[in-house]
């Protein structure tokens, strides 16, 4: 039996915020009742920011991450080592190495591992953008830090395999990390010593 609510608004609501991943009716329902006993000020500057975000957000023309501009912050950041590049499978991994503070390059976002039984090949990643990134040169080495699942080993071979002629250095973050894990679920310290440890690419 569906769950009847006293309110058509309030049920629209909840059914929104629950489509977001992780999010259950009932976490939704206290979301929505917690934003229904703010100020309006406060709930309309929430709607606003998400409204703004989705108009106006950028993806950086160098790396792809998430900007206000053509080009990122850390991107246009002249203290950050622009010889070093992580490769990361999407925005929520730059954050993730970017908490362990223990990485100062610059960053190139995929957007996806290649897995062939969702329907994602090299085409539909930022592998070319990084491969033209490559031969701009000033490149001394690529760390690869995808997940370490079948689908982000396929995309660290299919990388290698493209970068193979170049004299770019190609490594991978150490194995502190479990077979099967997501880099955005690591912990900052586990994952700050697999990018200081990180090993030859082979």
């Amino acid at each position: 039996m569906n769950q009847e609510y006293p309110s058509m608004l309030l049920e629209k609501a909840v059914n929104e915020f629950s489509r977001l991943p992780g999010i259950g009716r009932k976490t939704a329902m206290r979301l929505v009742l917690h934003l229904l006993r703010q100020e309006i000020g406060v709930v309309e500057a929430f709607g606003h920011a998400m409204i703004t975000l989705k108009h106006e957000v950028k993806y950086c023309k160098v790396c792809h991450n998430i900007s206000d501009t053509e080009v990122c912050r850390i991107c246009a950041n002249p203290q950050r080592d622009g010889s070093t590049i992580c490769v990361v499978e999407n925005i929520r991994d730059v954050m993730a190495v970017e908490g362990t503070q223990q990485f100062r390059g610059l960053y190139h976002v995929l957007g996806g591992v290649i897995s062939p039984m969702d329907g994602v090949g090299p085409g539909d990643l930022q592998i070319e953008s990084l491969v033209d990134r490559v031969n701009r040169g000033g490149i001394n080495e690529i760390i690869l830090a995808l997940s370490s699942t079948m689908e982000g080993d396929t995309t660290n071979f299919y990388i290698y395999r493209k970068l193979g002629e170049t004299n770019v250095k190609l490594t991978v973050i150490a194995r502190g990390i479990s077979i099967g894990d997501e880099l955005e679920y690591t912990d900052e310290v586990t994952l700050g010593r697999s990018i200081v440890n990180r090993i030859p690419f082979k």
